[in-house]
């Protein structure tokens, strides 16, 4: 066993070996777990995927004289502004009323690579805050913050989509072609983090990540996160499971890290970019990153029915591969993950490690092992 104080004295001294989630899986054929527990101290796991429960705070600084802003608008795209005076809330999946194709993920990543937006305010006027109307011209070097603040990220696993249906769907995950035309999945597979560690070990509130080109952390559990739900015999859940709420400071974020993106007729959504190293503490710790995509499997569900139904399971080994066979018939497969982008995340994340620039830190606390999901009851 091994400790996580051994291991960050380990990465200061310069002697910590770190390998990536994909590199561990190809010396898991070779060895066992406790041969990889004595050569390995940290693996790094990445995924790349559209998220649309993502957003940012922002404060733009008071004017003078002061406004409390009630509406706002960046390049006339709506963002949230009940907070206070000048601080904002920008949606990822917000739209332009003038472009389905422009949105609040759109505004994110142009103030993170550096560009001009036009923010538009207006207020009713108060005593202390008499202004009723502003614009005005930002960067990220003139407001005072921008802090990412996702509450949903990085799901554990995620169910295949198909469509049975007569007509193309058109979905957060993809368009769908009709009478099983194409199936899409949305994971990095054996990168993936939160199937590196499926019972959450080593991740909890307070983890301190890779996020979208800095250095973040998570805040707490994600919104829709489950813990409770069925497991293969690798301990892997095989649908939706565990979520996180992830923060970091957006200023220092890359641009190559955090793309805006379209999908037809569905809406904005946000390409967002984690990275979360594991330390091998013990064998159990050494199974877990050595899970392969052949033994990671999930759900197969109908889109075109109502409570998307499971109609069958495969594994990541198949999705990857370009075809799976389901109701006999061949059905080509599309990921909406980057496998080549998460492999870059796990490679700078190693490489920030080596160089002693990202010490590990033990969780504050951990998710809860039992949690399920409620479901919004209609009253009419």
């Amino acid at each position: 066993m091994k400790s996580l104080e051994e291991i960050n004295q380990k990465i200061l001294s310069g002697d910590a070996v770190v390998m990536t989630a994909e590199e561990v899986s190809r010396m898991s054929l070779e060895y066992t777990p406790s041969e990889i527990l004595k050569k390995v101290d940290i693996v790094t796991t990445a995924t790349f995927a559209p998220m649309c429960s993502s957003g940012m705070f922002i404060n733009f600084g008071h004017t003078d004289p002061p406004i409390r802003m009630e509406r706002i608008t960046l390049n006339n795209v709506p963002v949230h502004a009940g907070l206070a005076a000048v601080d904002a809330y920008i949606g990822a999946t917000e739209n332009s009323p003038f472009n389905e194709r422009y949105g609040g993920a759109n505004i994110i990543e142009e103030l993170i690579s550096g560009k001009e937006v036009k923010l538009k305010a207006w207020a009713k006027g108060t005593d202390c805050y008499p202004e009723t109307e502003v614009e005005a011209v930002i960067t990220k070097n003139t407001v005072n913050e921008m802090i990412l603040f996702n509450p949903r990220n990085a799901y554990q696993n995620y169910p295949c989509a198909v469509n049975s249906s007569g007509k193309i769907l058109y979905t957060y995950m993809g368009s769908l072609l009709p009478d099983l035309g194409n199936a899409t999945f949305s994971t990095s597979g054996e990168l993936s983090p939160l199937l590196n560690d499926p019972y959450l070990r080593t991740i909890g509130i307070g983890t301190r990540i890779f996020l979208c080109g800095t250095q973040g952390y998570i805040s707490w559990y994600g919104t829709q996160c489950r813990t409770s739900g069925e497991r293969n015999e690798f301990g892997v859940p095989v649908a939706n499971s565990a979520t996180l709420a992830v923060i970091g400071n957006a200023r220092e974020m890359n641009s190559n890290y955090i793309k805006a993106a379209y999908f037809e007729k569905y809406g904005v959504t946000i390409f967002i970019g984690i990275g979360i190293p594991i330390p091998l503490l013990d064998k159990d710790m050494a199974a877990a990153v050595s899970v392969r995509n052949d033994q990671i499997h999930t759900k197969v569900c109908d889109y075109s029915i109502p409570g998307h139904p499971e109609i069958g399971r495969v594994n990541y080994a198949q999705l990857f591969s370009g075809y799976i066979n389901l109701k006999n018939r061949k059905i080509r497969t599309a990921s909406l993950s980057s496998v080549y982008t998460s492999r870059l995340i796990a490679d700078e994340l190693r490489s920030w490690i080596k160089n002693k620039k990202f010490l590990l830190t033990q969780p504050l606390e951990l998710f809860p092992q039992d949690k399920n999901l409620n479901s919004l009851q209609r009253s009419l």
